[in-house]
């Protein structure tokens, strides 16, 4: 794996590490249209924990304003397909105030904009697509991308469940 991966899986367990903070994914994009709906493969993939949880809201993340809000997590990671001009599969944990260059394929409002309505940090795991023609599956690269980072996010669910379990076996 590249340094350039290794480094994203770095920013993410560091934020993943965070066990004091509840962190909320939401995943964004249009499952027809290939590797756009890469932030909603993931977050339909991700097993919910004590300070982790996933919300699919595809197009409409303007939609889910309230409700995140009253989520209140202290953490908002917005999943999403970003045309970076990098290698298909690349991908980016970026503060949303990194994001003004980047387009967005499914939007109406920018994401910066739509970040001004949350009171919590946002930030942006961004997936470079291959292909957001019509069409239902992700592309081999990009989906082989969002599984590394769904098991990423699940693995420390289940290491945090066995170390339970150990505490709870020396009682």
């Amino acid at each position: 794996m590249s340094n350039i991966y290794s480094k994203v899986f770095s920013e993410l367990e560091k934020l993943l590490a965070r066990k004091e903070k509840e962190i909320l994914f939401a995943g964004i994009g249009n499952i027809l249209k290939r590797d756009d709906g890469v932030g909603v493969y993931i977050t339909s993939r991700i097993i919910n924990r004590k300070n982790i949880s996933a919300l699919t809201v595809e197009t409409s993340l303007e939609n889910y304003i309230g409700k995140i809000n009253s989520l209140s997590p202290d953490i908002l990671v917005l999943i999403d397909c970003v045309d970076m001009k990098l290698p298909p599969g690349s991908f980016k944990l970026l503060d949303i105030n990194q994001i003004q260059d980047l387009t967005f394929n499914t939007h109406n409002i920018s994401l910066k904009r739509m970040s001004e309505f949350f009171p919590m940090p946002v930030y942006i795991l961004g997936i470079q697509p291959e292909d957001i023609h019509f069409g239902e599956n992700i592309s081999y690269i990009v989906e082989e991308i969002a599984e590394k980072i769904i098991n990423q996010i699940n693995r420390r669910r289940s290491e945090e469940r066995r170390v339970g379990k150990e505490c709870r076996s020396r009682w």
